[in-house]
């Protein structure tokens, strides 16, 4: 019996290294990163780690997005846990609802930016993982 594979050809694989984004990929995926933080940190998290040195606008935008959710995320999520604390649980409820309706509307309002090719600078960026990240 014959192999259906013959001896003499070689298997060619794709290449380990990720491609470069064309210019309209760098866009939509640097767009997804802002749009991601209706959700919190994580989107624009993955899209930096995943993405960076494949587009420059991506890497650009996604660090951005990320900077601007990081802070917001870890206040929210500590806030709904002290939601569970008698007679204030409602406060921090309600301070957490408001700031996630903050972080969601400036997330789409960045997005739609930068969607347009536009870079986007948010106005309250804490740059708390540009700060956590130059401690290593």
């Amino acid at each position: 019996m014959k192999s259906a594979i013959a001896p003499d050809s070689t298997f060619e694989g794709t290449s380990a290294t990720a491609k470069k984004l064309t210019v309209h990929g760098d866009r939509n995926i640097a767009t997804l990163a802002h749009f991601g933080g209706v959700i919190g940190c994580i989107p624009s998290g993955i899209i930096y780690y995943l993405y960076r040195g494949r587009g420059p606008f991506t890497e650009q935008e996604s660090r951005e997005a990320l900077n601007f959710t990081l802070l917001p995320t870890i206040v929210i999520v500590l806030f709904m846990l002290l939601t569970n604390v008698p007679v204030v649980g409602g406060f921090f409820g309600l301070i957490a609802a408001l700031m996630w309706a903050f972080l969601a509307f400036m997330s789409l309002v960045a997005g739609i930016k930068v969607n347009r090719g536009n870079p986007y600078q948010y106005k309250f960026n804490t740059a708390l993982f540009d700060r956590m990240s130059n401690r290593k």
